[in-house]
């Protein structure tokens, strides 16, 4: 049985005008995914600006994400944490408040041995939900090889594995040397993931449009190559914004253009420069049908 099919959306966290966190935003934002048809919701990590808030209103976002959903799509929380014992924390938290499982990035403040790797899943395991592992070598100084997630795997809650490299190649790679779901980790490789075995996504367009986000992943998983490909390359110039650093800033835009507006990003992240938005807004709107002459 796959724990964690389909399209999960990495949600964002809406603020204010003056940057406190939007609850009943929040509700809305939840409530408009699964009525779209998304399978699951992922708050506090990276796109969900966790590292910006108190452990008060990290906290609050999660019950309020899990509140919301009501059991109808399972909710996997971000678990990132400067230490190993704040991580299992989260879990714990995550747990208790009825999360369906975590997702979990390694040690993420230095470059952390292999034996260090080990001991911090070791200690999230204990917690007793369900782990996606987090591989993310771009942003993070470790990266989750096929060997490494292979010993990982042995582990009895670490079930799954978001991969971020992108590498088509480690996802092959993952899928014949272990037993663990593979969730794409990156939009922009999402239809090559769904079409050689990936169950699951963490998705971050999805956000703005769930409903084609829902759409191709299901078009490529069924291998209607025709199909997914006519989507895929309409959504692919948008889904190249998730694999910028600045993809907070870029998909709260994408939202305010598909008239979901989410307020701003939290410093340091700051508005993007008007060329960066023009950017965008031409790929949103060829994504949806609306550019010039299309």
């Amino acid at each position: 049985m796959t724990r964690f099919a389909g399209v999960y959306v990495a949600i964002v966290t809406p603020f204010t005008s003056d940057y406190e966190v939007d609850y009943k935003r929040l509700t809305e934002l939840c409530e408009w995914l699964i009525q779209e048809g998304v399978d699951g919701l992922v708050p506090s990590g990276s796109l969900g600006e966790y590292a910006t808030m108190t452990g008060e209103e990290r906290a609050k976002v999660i019950q309020t994400v899990i509140a919301a959903a009501k059991g109808r799509v399972p909710v996997v929380v971000g678990s990132a944490a400067p230490s190993t014992r704040q991580a299992v924390e989260w879990v714990q938290f995550s747990k208790d408040a009825g999360a369906a499982g975590v997702m979990a990035l390694p040690p993420i403040n230095y470059k952390p041995l292999l034996p260090e790797v080990f001991a911090h899943y070791e200690a999230l395991n204990t917690v007793g939900l369900p782990i996606i592992a987090y591989n993310n070598p771009h942003d993070y100084k470790i990266d989750l090889t096929p060997e490494i997630l292979t010993e990982l795997s042995k582990l009895e809650n670490v079930v799954a594995v978001k991969e971020f490299s992108g590498d088509l190649r480690r996802m092959q790679d993952i899928l014949a040397q272990t037993d663990l779901e593979v969730m794409v980790g990156v939009d922009d490789l999402v239809m090559e993931g769904a079409l050689i075995g990936a169950t699951g996504w963490i998705a971050g367009v999805p956000n703005a449009l769930p409903k084609e986000g829902v759409e191709i992943f299901r078009l490529a998983r069924a291998g209607k190559l025709e199909e997914a490909q006519a989507l895929y390359r309409r959504l692919l110039p948008l889904f190249h914004y998730d694999a910028s650093p600045q993809l907070v800033q870029s998909i709260k835009y994408m939202m305010e253009l598909a008239g979901f507006p989410v307020g701003p990003t939290r410093p340091p992240r700051l508005p993007l420069p008007q060329d960066y938005y023009a950017g965008i807004k031409k790929a949103f709107d060829y994504a949806v049908g609306t550019a010039a002459g299309k």
